[in-house]
């Protein structure tokens, strides 16, 4: 981190104001010892950090105060926690050492700060984004504070990114929703998910943000008003019980409400449950089912409920240790209603989540809620992967929203993702009971290995010993679980028929009087391959040929290049594939009129194209993609695909931004719906985009069933804002109920 301004007095002062109101809020439970080494974690902090400053001129040990403040408050964590953050940054980015935070504060704060800090310069991998996560999420199984104390890091780093410039948001946005929002969900820190969120959408989607807060702010005191309207009827019947009991209106999360008006394809004026009504009651341990029962009766006594809509996770409690009652009523006026029922032993723990499970451990099994998912983590870290991106992939995939519940012929209950397979189920049981798979049943019927499991379904699995996976097991399986052991498997199989050509290669190279260790793996790159493995295999199994030593030009003993292909004389008509890589090599003039430019440079230098997962159109958020053989794709910032490029191929994303207007024509396509009043509808949509605006069609396709039609319309435009008076004018037209522009899986 570049060396500041050094903090003056006056900031000094600001500084101690926060450590000091930290502290007060900290003492009463905290000793002697953790004050003191609070206070020394302070003067060590405002030494180490004295000349540095954050993006917005602020002094950067504001930061590590913050992130401890948000552990001790939003996160719930105690002393060591906090002292831990606010020594998090002092080894990456000072000259303070480990060695000095041991002698200092002893082991237990040292693994602690070590898990924090990031991979220094030394480390040669190809993706140290994913080394990292790697890093920080192999702590779950030894401290989870270094993650609690991380999502704590990344939330300051969220509410602060303002000052940080565009395309470092954008990366950010995607780090966090590609892995710290689920892993958020998964240790039930429920409110820190939402915000990470709904920062995300307001960095990705600003206009849409934009419009769903100002909607909220307008009809919040309506929300208020009829929140009470609800409630007391019911108030006289909750007095009755006899026990401390309040409750709670609150707005559902933006970022949530947004994702039910892509999923229903309505107007945010049609979503009924924008919020959620909470009734939290402060009853004994052995009364809590009882009671959140009894005020269930009392509200559906009152009013309609809907019976699909009703989740008991009081009785079955989710896999992140989430328990509510959940029911959905009919309101005042016709409105839909949710209503969670739960104690405040649950409310603490749907709030804080992992961290206040340590309060209640030993009660109602809680310890297992997380255990067993601890134990899956534990196993995944100890399977071999090819590097820390598959291992971040397979770690995403226990990162589950949703679960189903299944059993075993004995009636034992296993939780597992949804979308999960009856193959997945064979391997949670039991590693070797997944590898040796032959035939599976589901309620006592026998069903194909990628059967996707549903509620309540009874599998049994029959196993031979001489069954192995195969790579076809992969497309029929979706935990990390699973997935990691069939690849483990393979990897074993492949390192045996891998053998074979290792040796042959061995003999090669001495035979050529080469030293195998010194040149094995110029062969592995110069031949396009990531690893010693899958290049022995590919020759193994003839996909490529034993390599010609001739071919290599050699430096003291060592293979170093290839020696270079003769070009054909003049005249003479050089082979196609040369002529190709010639061509590709070339930079695409035809779309030089694009006016886009790669961190600051015009495109035209690159072989590039727009994304067609989101077809960019000028003014779109942007950013450059490059990919390992189809040269620069541009992609909108809120493409379905850009938090897994940008969260785990960082390294090749450039900073792309519109440089003028461009003079060619973009293709946007979009869906329309509405109500199906007959051939008119496709003259009045058409009429409006052709004759009225003046736009060019180039596709257009739409279907009526039972009373509704939907259709897609792909047109050129020259720009967002142009694209956007198309999507109003269409939303105006009688008949027609919602408009969105299409964004490709």
């Amino acid at each position: 981190m570049p060396k500041g301004k050094a903090i003056s007095k006056e900031e000094l002062l600001d500084i101690d104001k926060e450590y000091k109101s930290l502290i007060k809020k900290l003492s009463p439970k905290s000793t002697k010892e953790d004050l003191k080494d609070l206070d020394k974690a302070y003067e060590l902090i405002l030494k180490a950090h004295k000349y540095q400053r954050r993006k917005s001129g602020e002094p950067y040990v504001f930061h590590p105060i913050e992130v401890a403040r948000i552990c001790f408050e939003e996160i719930g964590l105690g002393a060591t926690s906090v002292i831990s953050a606010l020594l998090h940054d002092v080894v990456e980015d000072t000259s303070t050492t480990l060695i000095d935070i041991q002698e200092l504060f002893g082991p237990k704060i040292t693994k602690i700060v070590d898990g924090l800090t990031k991979l220094d310069g030394t480390y040669n991998v190809e993706n140290k984004q994913a080394e990292n996560f790697k890093k920080v999420l192999s702590s779950l199984v030894y401290d989870v504070r270094v993650v609690l104390i991380k999502m704590a890091d990344r939330l300051h780093n969220l509410r602060t990114i303002g000052s940080m410039p565009e395309e470092k948001q954008i990366r950010i946005a995607a780090e966090t929703s590609y892995i710290y929002t689920p892993l958020a969900h998964r240790l039930g820190l429920y409110n820190i998910k939402t915000e990470f969120n709904d920062i995300c959408m307001m960095i990705n989607d600003p206009d849409k943000y934009k419009e769903i807060t100002e909607k909220l702010q307008a009809s919040e005191t309506d929300r208020n008003k009829y929140i009470k309207e609800f409630i007391k009827p019911l108030n006289s019947k909750l007095n009755e019980l006899e026990m401390d009991y309040r409750v709670l209106g609150r707005s559902k999360a933006i970022s949530s409400i947004y994702n039910k008006l892509e999923k229903k394809q309505v107007p945010l004026e049609e979503i009924y449950d924008l919020f959620a009504v909470r009734i939290i009651v402060d009853v004994p341990m052995d009364k809590e089912k009882s009671y959140c029962w009894q005020i269930y009766s009392i509200i559906t006594d009152v009013y309609n409920p809907i019976p699909e809509r009703l989740k008991d996770w009081i009785t079955t409690p989710k896999s992140n240790g989430y328990e509510s009652l959940h029911t959905t009523v009919i309101g005042p006026n016709g409105r839909y209603v949710e209503v969670q029922i739960r104690t405040e032993r649950m409310d603490d723990i749907a709030e804080r989540g992992f961290a206040a499970h340590w309060k209640y451990k030993g009660v109602k099994d809680n310890n297992n809620v997380y255990d067993k998912w601890l134990d899956n983590v534990r196993a995944l870290l100890e399977t071999q992967h090819s590097d820390a991106l598959e291992f971040l992939n397979d770690f995403k995939s226990n990162l589950f929203h949703k679960e189903v519940f299944v059993f075993t012929p004995n009636g034992d209950m296993r939780v597992l993702p949804e979308g999960a397979t009856a193959l997945d189920f064979a391997f949670e049981i039991h590693s070797d009971v997944g590898y040796h798979a032959t035939a599976i049943k589901v309620n006592n019927k026998l069903v194909p290995m990628g059967h996707i499991l549903k509620n309540g379904d009874q599998i049994q699995v029959t196993t031979n010993k001489s069954q192995k996976p195969s790579e076809h097991w992969l497309k029929l399986t979706v935990t990390g679980k699973a997935r990691s052991k069939i690849r483990s498997s393979m990897k074993e199989e492949k390192r045996q028929k891998g053998d074979l050509a290792k040796e042959a290669l061995n003999r090669k190279l001495k035979n050529a009087k080469l030293d195998f260790e010194d040149n094995i793996d110029f062969l592995v790159k110069s031949n396009g391959y990531n690893n010693r493995p899958d290049y022995y295999f590919a020759i193994a199994t003839g996909d490529l040929k034993m390599p010609d030593l001739k071919s290599y030009i050699l430096e003291n003993n060592k293979l170093v290049e290839k020696k270079p292909v003769e070009l054909p004389s003049k005249g003479v008509q050089a082979p196609q594939d040369f002529q190709e890589k010639v061509k590709d090599s070339k930079r695409n003039d035809t779309k030089g009129q694009t006016k886009i430019l790669v961190d600051g440079e015009p495109i035209d230098q690159y072989e590039y194209s727009l994304a067609q997962c989101c077809s960019p159109v000028q003014g779109d958020g942007i950013f450059g993609y490059l990919t390992s053989g189809k040269g620069l794709k541009v992609h909108r910032i809120n493409c379905k695909n850009a938090t897994h490029l940008l969260a785990n191929y960082g390294y090749r994303v450039l900073k792309a931004e519109w440089g003028g207007q461009s003079e060619t024509n973009f293709i946007a396509e979009l869906t329309i719906i509405g109500v199906d009043s007959g051939p008119g509808v496709i003259q009045k949509i058409t009429s409006e985009i052709s004759n009225n605006l003046g736009i060019n069609i180039r596709s257009f396709s739409i279907s009526g069933h039972q009373g509704y039609f939907e259709g897609t319309v792909s047109i050129f435009v020259k720009n967002k804002d142009q694209l956007n008076v198309v999507i109003q004018s269409i939303s105006k037209l009688d008949g027609v109920t919602n408009v969105n522009r299409v964004i490709k899986n």
